[in-house]
């Protein structure tokens, strides 16, 4: 098993006219916000650690005097946008507490800490560049996962709320439950995990890009995982980029899935979470089907990366009609539609 799945930095690809029209249809666009070359004009970076002294990859960036009220103002407007429509009074007590960039990767993230001044209590979000395969990945998992996701576009820049929950690799490291049941449940989550990540063609969830939610649940507890990074969605050629099994990082699930889950069990939670996914499609009220429609035209990858993926998934499914596919749009929606059947 190959420990790098994906070896080449993967081209950022703009948000056609096609899609924009359909992000502006659900509420995805903004006329305003904070624009992700705002937030490059800092002067300074000081590296984050963590409580054991490692470093997270992360750096506190620091602006010039002049251009930290500006700045701060339009990272205000943007949380007003993502968290109340645009209602700047929910930031009467609000400032912002601390402006973080991922150095890890290509992408470079800002993460912004917004504090309530009164209580204290705290909150981050996202400003990214857009690329509509992360724009693509967040729609398909708003609307065929049992996660809802708030996000906007202003321009060429991408704001994202926060995803609560644990990171999956600080949760194997510190957080495995302790017994059998609990961990029955955790298998159970991380074989629905993989299977939708499959149909709907997400790579690179190694365990540093999703997170582990733990809801108590009478005495156990219940666990869900969240993708947390976008980039990889269906661009890839390799099969197993979109299965989270593959990747080592993930090794620990996969052995836990092994020994707490029969054949039959693993089986059974697939057909389970490919009935769910149907089911969000039936109820989309025509969204999803809007979004398929925009993406079977769009190119998101090269041709060479659809082919190879079409052949592989046409052996996979045992199904011909993957090999006549022409884009990576219209692998997805195969993907999907062979499991979408009417009631």
């Amino acid at each position: 098993m190959p420990r790098h799945l994906i070896s080449q930095k993967k081209p950022v690809f703009p948000v056609s006219d096609y899609f924009g029209s359909y992000l502006s249809r659900y509420g995805r666009m903004s006329p305003s916000g904070i624009k992700y070359s705002d937030l490059l004009r800092y002067t300074n970076a000081i590296p984050v650690y963590d409580d054991y002294g490692a470093d997270t990859l992360w750096s506190t960036v620091l602006y010039a005097h002049a251009e930290t009220e500006e700045i701060h103002e339009l990272l205000l407007i943007a949380y007003a946008i993502l968290k109340a429509q645009g209602d700047m009074s929910i930031t009467r007590h609000l400032s912002i507490d601390r402006i973080d960039m991922c150095v890890y990767g290509n992408t470079l993230p800002f993460r912004v800490r917004v504090v309530n001044r009164i209580n204290e209590n705290f909150d981050y979000f996202y400003v990214k560049r857009v690329d509509a395969s992360r724009v693509y990945g967040l729609e398909l998992e708003h609307i065929l996962s049992p996660n809802r996701l708030n996000f906007f576009l202003y321009g060429d820049t991408i704001i994202e709320e926060h995803v609560i929950g644990v990171p999956a690799d600080a949760f194997l490291r510190e957080g495995m439950p302790l017994t059998d049941f609990d961990r029955v449940r955790l298998a159970k989550e991380f074989v629905k995990f993989n299977e939708r990540c499959f149909i709907c063609l997400l790579g690179d969830m190694h365990s540093g890009n999703f997170v582990v939610e733990l809801t108590r649940d009478f005495e156990k507890w219940h666990f869900r995982m969240h993708p947390i990074d976008f980039d990889q969605q269906s661009h890839h050629w390799r099969k197993e980029v979109y299965l989270p099994q593959h990747y080592p990082q993930n090794a620990p699930f996969v052995k836990l899935t092994m020994q707490h889950l029969a054949p039959e069990n693993v089986i059974q939670y697939q057909t389970e979470e490919q009935a769910l996914i149907a089911s969000r499609v039936r109820v989309s009220h025509g969204r999803y089907d809007a979004l398929m429609e925009v993406m079977r035209e769009d190119l998101i990858s090269p041709d060479d990366h659809v082919e190879r993926l079409a052949e592989s998934l046409a052996e996979h499914y045992r199904m011909p009609e993957f090999g006549e596919c022409e884009t990576m749009g219209d692998l997805v929606w195969n993907s999907i539609n062979r499991i979408v059947t009417p009631i």
